[in-house]
Order: structure tokens, then sequence, then C-alpha cells
């Protein structure tokens, strides 16, 4: 524990800097209003605070800054040097306050404000923009910030406080969020245009066991279900390439470079074929989080029960 030392009513060059802040926060406005005017009975109705209070605050900033910095003189005072030096350090502080206040303001409004939310990187070419599509049609002036990553680091940025809410996949199952699903994702296993399967419509897992697959890096959540349904299908897939995109994946299949399981594509991409499987069921589950406990705006609450009101219709059919 940090013990602060006085001296004479004043705080110590030894005085830690939290509390030296701690101290001086609820004066700066006091100050800063008798700095304009000059004349404490002035700065007292202006402010409409009592002449006594706005007094008694000047008397102690200086006794814990350990310097003066009005001068006197009957009714009125004026700035010493220190205190106008003060005085420039004190106007910025403020007005970034003011600032600060009229942001979380404008990002808290119901109409205006503004909603921080992350998705998959799968989800950012149809699906996010058919959401927000629908969601602006009642509310045409909400903003987003939108985020796209992989599950794992949008749930750090969660907790982190950057995120609102996230599209991730697998849901998650921590205590410190909240997560309810959403949909399926059906997966395929896409091959190249002239691969040896190409002609098939359906193919069990088992039958790609030989062939070398593409896959996102370890730590995606795609990566993990893709071990899992293999590995499920009796086999630990040989990978070729690492990836951090679904789309780039697709290239390196229709490359000739390996198969991947991916979710279907926005787009129809030339060069690969995408086949249904069979066997194990290959599918992921898509849900939305948010970090347990933390209250939340008008517009995150608006746009939350809007995606609750989507489950089992979030993704394109």
């Amino acid at each position: 524990m940090v013990h602060q030392q006085r001296s004479q009513g004043r705080l110590s060059p030894s005085g830690d800097t939290e509390d030296i802040v701690a101290l001086l926060a609820p004066r700066l406005a006091h100050f800063a209003g008798v700095a304009r005017t000059e004349h404490v009975t002035r700065a007292a109705q202006e402010m409409n605070v009592p002449q006594s209070t706005l007094s008694r605050a000047l008397v102690r900033l200086e006794q814990d800054l350990g310097v003066d910095l009005f001068a006197r003189h009957g009714r009125t005072v004026s700035l010493t040097p220190a205190g106008r030096t003060f005085l420039a350090s004190v106007e910025r502080a403020l007005a970034e306050i003011e600032r600060a206040a009229e942001e979380v303001r404008a990002d808290a409004d119901p109409a205006t404000g503004k909603v921080a939310f992350g998705f998959l990187h799968t989800m950012g070419a149809e699906t996010v923009p058919g959401l927000l599509h629908a969601f602006r049609a009642d509310h045409p002036r909400v903003r987003f910030s939108l985020v796209q990553n992989y599950g794992e680091a949008m749930l750090e940025r969660l907790r982190a406080g950057e995120l609102d809410l996230c599209l991730t996949s697998p849901v998650p199952d921590a205590p410190d969020l909240v997560a309810r699903r959403l949909d399926e994702q059906k997966l395929r296993l896409v091959v190249p245009a002239d691969h040896r399967l190409a002609t098939r419509r359906r193919v069990r897992l088992a039958e790609a066991a030989e062939e070398m697959f593409v896959t996102l890096e370890p730590g995606y959540g795609l990566r993990r279900i893709t071990d899992a349904l293999c590995q499920e299908a009796g086999f630990r897939p040989r990978v070729a390439f690492e990836g951090e995109e679904a789309e780039t994946l697709r290239g390196l299949v229709a490359a000739g470079l390996g198969v991947a399981l991916l979710p279907p594509p926005a787009v129809p991409r030339p060069g690969v074929v995408e086949l249904t499987v069979t066997a194990p069921r290959a599918a992921r589950e898509i849900g939305v989080a948010w970090l347990a406990g933390r209250p939340d705006t008008p517009p995150v609450a608006a746009f939350k029960r809007f995606l609750l009101s989507r489950r089992g219709h979030l993704l394109p059919d």
C-alpha cells in the first residue's frame, strides 16, 4: 500500500501520481472558472455553486499543489505565473474530458449510436452485409465499427472491451462470456476441377484420407472443426498449406495443391468442385457472443435483439 505523506496540508513530492490526480480532478473546473472571470463571486454565480465552496476548493487546490495560483486583490483575483502555466494544461484536460463525454454519449444514442461488431472472414462477403442492411431498415442512423478476424482473436477483443458483439464459430463456452447459437453452416469438401472425385456430388470424408489438405492455421475455429471431422472419419489430415482466409484456400485448391473443408462461397469459384459430405456430418455452428455482465448501450441492445431474432435464419439460403 502506498502511504501518502503530507506536510502542513500539502501533497509531498513523494505522493503517488494517481493520488495527485484523485485530489485535483474535482477542482480543475472550479479553478478554470475563476481563472476565466478573475472574480470568485462571478465565477460562483456562473457555475451555480456557493461562493464559500468555490473559495475553499481553490485554497485546497493551492495547498495540494504547494504553489499559489492566484494573487488576491480584494474581491478580484489574477493568475500568478504558476497559475497561467497550470491553466493552459487544465483547459486542454477539460476540453479532452468534454470531447470524451460527447463521444461516449453519441455512441450510446439510441438512434445514432455505434455498435462495435466482429465477425468471421467467411461471413464478410454476404452474411454480414445482409444483416446490416436488414437491421438498418428500422435503425437507419446507427453506426457500426466492423472487425473481421478469426474466432479466438475476436473473443480476446471482446474481453478487452474493443467489441460489443461478435459472430463466431465454434460457439464459445466460457464463464466470462454469454453465447447463443444462431444457425448452422454446412461444410463441403472442395476439390480441384480435374480431381478424381470431381465428378461426384456427394462423398464420405474417409474417401479423402490419402489427400493433401489445405487448411486454416491452428487456432482458427474452422481448423479445429476440420481436424475433429477427419479424426471422426478415421484419419489425420496431411496438411500441405496453412492460411488465414477461406477464399485463399479455395485458390490453392483450384491450383491443385490439395483439398479443403470449407463453408459455401458467396460466389462460385472456377476451378473447384464442392462436394456434399455425407459422413461424418460436416457442419459448424454459428453463434453470437458478448461479455457477461457488461451493460448494453441502446444501439447494442437493439442489434443484439435483432441477431437473436434471426435464429435459424442467419445465413443466406
